[in-house]
């Protein structure tokens, strides 16, 4: 994925390209996009007993994102009903019956929605009555609780810890209301699969939205395997963890899981605080580890990625070989394409502010069916975005305005109202200044 064109002419490069991620602050806006469903196509079959997939499965059900390790399976038992409470912003309704509906093709779940009392509550709040709760979640889940107030007062007790569940009876998911369309339905397919089943996050996974490189925020096949998994017959809660590991024909072991240390570097990283320099830092240390460590997975691919995305303004060279380097390792790795196509509208945008318009042009090209594909209408939005501004600088400004006018959709449900629609393109049309004033 080498590209010499836009080493040569990056010299002048000083700030990084638009972030592919959707921020995690945004009002809610009533618009409508159709995705299609990415794994509608695929067959379905049972996992071979001892292979990758239920070591993975162990991996994710007897441990916690902080390394707690887990003793006794727990699951729902008999049919599983979903009901949402609060100012549910106008999108959510359609993006949960098409996730409940998913759950019960794909996965097998016994799962519907319902407008009373559920075994799961979805409610919404603001974003700052939620954060007095979880200072650092976008959203999350709680067990044993159907409302807001009622996890204020369980709160900090024994009831609310999901080590000590041995039978999921209910629970809660707290999502922001006043954020963008496309952040409430991650939210939702985020934290109904950990209500359903896993309650860890691997970054070695590199088709999971079990895994927190944001990369995959819509439950892939990978996904719904494993919620498949956990609702076999052949298991029940209040196993034991050697007990699933004889049924399921795998080591009763649990993998180390994420390193405490590469974990923080990649956090402080890739965060949103914290001086430039302490999270360039930060990524070099977080690429030395894995390098150390010999991984050759998401990891390690991972770690690339934040080092080119923190350099692209300032090293441009080594942010291309940063890049170059994540895009050999995602595209021999399980749904790696949806990873190169972030790689892609990284280095769009450096081809758009080093004046390869021609450049931006294929990479965008290159990445939107993928984009499309994975639902992520933000990042849709950012390249149809970027292609625009280099149609303008091909002399073609007609089908620059009216890529940008297709955009508008997209955008309003990855971003939110129209007022950050249009603060994202201006940054876009700035990175395009770049070149013309370069």
């Amino acid at each position: 994925m080498r590209l010499p064109l836009i080493l040569a002419a990056l010299s002048a490069l000083a700030a990084c390209a638009p972030p592919a991620q959707v921020s995690k602050n945004r009002p809610p806006v009533e618009v409508g996009v159709g995705f299609g469903d990415p794994y509608a196509w695929r067959a379905l079959a049972a996992p071979m007993a001892g292979s990758s997939l239920t070591r993975d499965f162990m991996d994710l059900t007897f441990a916690m994102e902080s390394g707690r390790t887990l003793e006794t399976f727990s699951r729902f038992e008999g049919p599983v009903t979903v009901a949402m409470r609060g100012p549910a912003p106008s999108t959510a309704a359609k993006d949960l019956a098409a996730l409940i509906a998913r759950l019960r093709s794909e996965a097998g779940i016994d799962i519907s929605p319902a407008s009373g009392p559920a075994t799961i509550t979805v409610e919404f709040a603001s974003r700052a009555e939620l954060r007095r709760l979880a200072p650092t979640a976008a959203c999350f889940v709680v067990p044993n609780v159907s409302s807001l107030a009622d996890y204020r007062r369980q709160r900090g007790s024994d009831a609310v810890d999901w080590a000590a569940v041995t039978r999921r009876e209910t629970a809660a998911i707290f999502i922001p209301a006043d954020t963008s369309p496309q952040e409430v339905r991650d939210c939702l397919h985020e934290e109904l699969a950990q209500a359903l089943g896993p309650l860890n996050d691997l970054y070695r996974l590199s088709n999971s939205v079990f895994n927190d490189d944001n990369f995959h925020s819509v439950l892939t096949d990978f996904d719904m395997d494993i919620l498949r998994m956990t609702y076999s017959p052949a298991l029940a809660s209040g196993m034991s963890r050697e007990e699933v590991a004889a049924r399921l024909g795998t080591a009763a072991a649990v993998g180390p899981g994420n390193p405490s240390d590469w974990t923080h570097a990649i956090e402080t990283a890739l965060g949103k605080t914290g001086p430039l320099a302490t999270r360039k830092a930060a990524a070099e240390r977080a690429l030395a580890i894995a390098q150390a460590s010999g991984w050759q997975d998401g990891r390690l691919a991972f770690s690339h990625f934040a080092v080119g995305r923190l350099l692209a303004g300032s090293e441009p060279e080594r942010a291309l070989d940063a890049f170059d380097q994540a895009a050999s390792i995602y595209a021999r790795l399980p749904g790696g394409e949806l990873q190169l196509a972030h790689i892609d509208m990284q280095l769009a945008a450096m081809a758009l502010a080093g004046g390869l318009a021609e450049e931006a042009a294929r990479l965008t090209d290159r990445a939107m069916p993928v984009v499309k594909r994975h639902q992520n209408a933000a990042l849709l939005a950012t390249l149809m975005l970027i292609k625009a501004e280099a149609l303008e600088s091909l002399g073609n400004p007609t089908a620059a305005a009216a890529l940008r006018m297709d955009s508008e959709a997209w955008a309003r449900y990855g971003f939110g109202p129209d007022s950050v629609v249009k603060a994202r393109m201006r940054d876009i049309a700035a990175v395009a200044d770049r070149a013309t004033k370069g």
